[in-house]
């Protein structure tokens, strides 16, 4: 039978729209993109392989054409697809309205090549079954531009890849990568870490009071801090520079220091103080605008503790299931529907009396918005409150935080007041001595009942409310308590992934929908670690963005990667030539480099000194380096040799830790320097503790006869131990392992309890059991071990690892769905199928729908192949038919021709 063929990206879209078409669609995903540039050079067709351009795929003599490859694991999925088409009487492409969607829509139409049917581009910004429909009835053509623009950054990102990462290899460590916004990204979290370490501490003091304003007075007491001496503003920590010194300000600062700060309090021991000014304003707050990507992503990270990548995962399970709108839009705009909706709520959940007499709009803020999509709100004509979508965990939290700030978005504004008082007494020394004293009191709640933003740095929520007592200029009121402060002041605060994907916006770097993306890759990389939620650089990007500012200055610049997404925007919106651009930053034109020739002509880079960083200041004698095996520090030892001691620099210290006291402290206790603890009872040899790169250990010293394969005893220190602390007892003790327990009187095997790489365990035969801390490791008994070994296991030789993470059940198999981690990494089960995690997926961001499709993928391939039984004899394997391997992309202006006709 004849039906329309709708193509999605993902089988939870797929099931979501064909519920709402029925009969007469057939609705399948198309597993996100289709094809792309080759991957790697197993994917590199063999007829470019020789071209001079061939590992690119990028054809940069003619015109830039890339070469497109369908990977080897959805080309069934094609076949799947091309099998549809052929019953088909119409073709919907129904991929995201954006430029990524309209990329694979084209891909979509490029690979099936629909003869003699209607081709629709559908769009739709909700899954709802109006905005499904009213899509089906209103189709467009494909966006050639758009998918200009889109082809035009995945050239980019492939020259820029492709070529400055072989630079990385081979004079900072190989397996390194970089790329246009990532590298920058990484270069701000750097330079970020460059400024703390620039940073020198200010210490300053202050005085802060309680003040009793009678007891006629409601509140009765307030707080007060020391705000001027003598008509002179007394210094706070803004008034400092970075290194620590006194900024010069209009009028001067008082630095008070402890000794001044605490006579001073003693000075203002008998001081009655007056009100010299009372300044009321009125306090007003109007709601936020609803939220786009980056501002759900930073919000998430602050109310709900989620990564850029879990918040952009949760929202498009809801964005698939119909809960919410598109969530990778720039837009503050809201539908006269969803604007309705959301005053309707207003009025049922609030009142009348909290609802505006006029709709509120929001123009974008953001350079080049597409303002034809909208914010990200609930789905639908009319808003589900949280507790009518069934929703749960994740997905629940972040559906109500997208509810509350769409309903508060149609809220009238708070109101309150805002006052600042001055308070003025004589010291016994005749200083003149002001104090200032701020409150604020909300008197309308408005948009606050329903929803507060989060703040970072300790900042004053918006429906923070400090109540000061009604004073008047000339009231006299007296100190309960005057109290001496010190401060410090403090670095730069370090990037999280909220304030990073603001600073990238700030800036105009990358788009929206890349954030989270990018921030993944710079931590998956190995640049940048978490430390709590701070991202903190490691040196080896420090060697890395060192390279790339002395030798592609252009192309990390800050100015040229924003200058790069305006391009973008205006080949999108059909102003500028897709090749001319890539020609300009590819060869160069006028006084512009281009990057070609920066790498071709890169001349001598002396790969030492990019991963040469002095420890205390640009004349110190100790250095870090950063090496194949990880940073290390070299000095100079007793003895005058310039480079005499080593030591390695734990991994988790961040580079601004490292002081030349920390550097000291490290050589003074380095890795390969040995401490001696004394003989062996049993085997008479010298025994010594060392810090190595996994860790402290001890060991025995052998011989020097010993027999060159012979291998010392070693194990390594239990958590709970030092290498300060540790004792020759300690040390015989760990050499000991693995210690026999005893004997299994059924089977008489022996049991050894031993400590390894996940942990300690036991072993008896192949049959392995863990235990629950390191010290069973030296006291547990044979009974216990047994009783151990009692204990049925869950399946296979050894007892199964518990999953690491419960989805739920398969809406295909409808059996559970586990994320295990396996011999190659992590992946998702549901005990018939494995499918492993992509780099994108991780164990904290999988959600059960993306699970799911990643099974579905792997169930188009068919069963896994089972080895052959030993003693099976063979059958002759018959020869494969040889297949030349064609372009799947023809010229551009014919695919172009072909996109428009359809």
């Amino acid at each position: 039978m004849a039906h329309k063929l709708v193509i999605v990206e993902s089988p939870a879209k797929a099931r979501t729209i064909g519920g709402y078409l029925g009969q007469g669609y057939v609705v399948e995903s198309s597993i996100g993109h289709i094809r792309d540039l080759p991957q790697s050079a197993a994917e590199t067709p063999a007829k470019i392989k020789d071209k001079p351009w061939g590992r690119l795929a990028v054809d940069v003599d003619n015109g830039f054409e890339p070469y497109y490859v369908v990977p080897r694991d959805k080309k069934a999925h094609i076949s799947k697809l091309k099998t549809l088409l052929k019953d088909a009487d119409e073709l919907y492409l129904a991929t995201d309205e954006d430029r990524e969607g309209e990329a694979i829509a084209w891909h979509l139409l490029d690979e099936l090549k629909p003869k003699g049917i209607p081709v629709h581009r559908m769009v739709f910004h909700e899954i709802t079954k109006q905005a499904i429909l009213a899509a089906v009835a209103s189709p467009r053509q494909i966006n050639d531009d758009l998918v200009e623009a889109q082809e035009a950054r995945r050239i980019l990102d492939r020259l820029y890849g492709y070529e400055v990462s072989p630079v990385l290899w081979k004079k900072v460590m190989s397996g390194l990568s970089a790329g246009r916004v990532q590298s920058v990204a990484t270069r701000l979290v750097v330079d970020r870490e460059r400024e703390r370490m620039a940073f020198r501490v200010a210490s300053y003091w202050d005085l802060e009071g309680t003040f009793d304003a009678g007891a006629q007075k409601d509140p009765r007491m307030f707080p007060g801090r020391l705000y001027a001496i003598d008509d002179v503003r007394v210094a706070g920590g803004s008034d400092f520079a970075d290194d620590g010194t006194l900024k010069d300000k209009k009028g001067g600062r008082v630095h008070l220091d402890r000794a001044g700060a605490e006579g001073l309090v003693s000075a203002l021991a008998d001081t009655t103080f007056s009100v010299r000014s009372v300044e009321a304003k009125p306090y007003r707050r109007q709601p936020y605008a609803p939220f786009r990507t980056t501002t759900l992503q930073q919000e998430a990270s602050r109310k709900l503790g989620m990564s850029a990548s879990v918040t952009m995962s949760v929202a498009q399970r809801l964005y698939e299931n119909g809960f919410i709108t598109y969530m990778r839009t720039d837009s503050t705009t809201l539908s006269s529907s969803a604007i309705g909706a959301a005053r309707t709520q207003v009025r049922d959940l609030y009142g009348e009396e909290y609802l505006p007499d006029a709709p509120r709009e929001y123009a974008s803020k953001v350079k080049n918005a597409q303002e034809a999509h909208e914010a990200i709100r609930p789905a639908g004509e009319s808003f589900r409150t949280p507790a009518q979508t069934g929703l749960t965990g994740e997905q629940f939290r972040l559906y109500e935080l997208i509810w509350m700030r769409t309903v508060a978005s149609q809220m009238k504004d708070a109101v309150g007041q805002s006052v600042s008082v001055r308070l003025g007494g004589a010291a016994s020394d005749g200083r003149d001595v002001v104090f200032s004293a701020s409150g604020r009191v909300i008197t309308f709640h408005g948009f606050l009942k329903a929803y507060v933003e989060g703040t970072e740095g300790g900042k004053r929520s918006d429906d923070d409310q400090v109540p000061l007592p009604e004073l008047a200029e000339g009231d006299g009121v007296s100190a309960a308590a005057l109290n001496a402060l010190g401060h410090e002041t403090k670095p730069p605060a370090r990037y999280t992934e909220a304030t990073l994907i603001k600073e990238l916006e700030d800036r105009e770097i990358g788009r929206p929908s890349t954030y989270a993306s990018i921030i993944g890759t710079i931590i998956n990389r190995g640049y940048v670690y978490k430390k709590g939620t701070a991202l903190v650089p490691a040196w080896i990007a420090f060697s890395t963005i060192r390279l790339l500012e002395e030798h592609f200055p252009r192309q990390i610049s800050y100015e040229f990667t924003a200058r790069m997404e305006d391009v973008l925007d205006e080949i999108a919106n059909g102003q500028k030539d897709r090749q001319s651009e890539l020609a300009e930053f590819y060869f160069g034109s006028g006084d512009v480099e281009g990057l070609k020739k920066l790498v071709d002509e890169l001349g001598d880079i002396d790969a030492r000194e990019l991963a040469t960083f002095p420890i205390g200041g640009p004349d110190s004698d100790i250095h870090l380096r950063v090496g194949r095996y990880g940073p290390y520090l070299e000095g100079p030892d007793d003895e005058g040799n310039p480079i005499g001691k080593r030591a390695n620099v734990p991994d988790d210290l961040p580079p601004d830790e490292l002081t030349l006291e920390k550097a000291k402290e490290l050589f003074a206790n380095p890795a390969g320097e040995e401490i001696q603890l004394g003989v062996h009872p049993d085997t008479g040899l010298e025994v010594v503790a060392k810090n190595g790169r996994y860790g402290p250990y001890v060991t025995e010293l052998l011989p020097e006869d010993s027999p060159k394969n012979a291998k010392p005893r070693t194990g390594s220190l239990f958590k709970s131990m030092s290498l300060d602390t540790v004792t020759l007892e300690d040390a015989v003790k760990l050499l000991s392992l693995p210690r026999v327990v005893g004997e299994d009187p059924e089977s008489g095997e022996e049991i050894t309890a031993q400590n390894g790489r996940y942990g300690p365990y036991l072993k008896k035969g192949t049959d392995s059991r863990s235990l629950t801390s390191e010290d069973q490791l030296l006291t547990i008994g044979l009974d216990e071990a047994l009783k151990i070994y009692a204990q049925p296991k869950q399946r296979g030789r050894a007892a199964a690892a518990p999953p690491l993470k419960e989805l739920g059940n398969d809406p295909v198999s409808g059996q559970p769905v586990v994320v295990k981690s396996g011999r190659f990494g992590e992946y998702v089960t549901d005990g018939e199928y494995n499918a492993t995690l992509r780099k994108d997926d991780t164990v904290e961001a999988i959600t059960l729908e993306r699970a799911a499709e990643l099974l579905a993928e792997r169930r188009e391939r068919g069963p896994a192949k089972k080895a052959a039984k030993k003693g099976t004899k063979k059958a002759p394997a018959k020869k494969a038919a040889a297949k030349k391997t064609s372009a799947k992309k023809t010229a551009k202006k014919t695919t172009k021709k072909v996109a428009k006709k359809a």
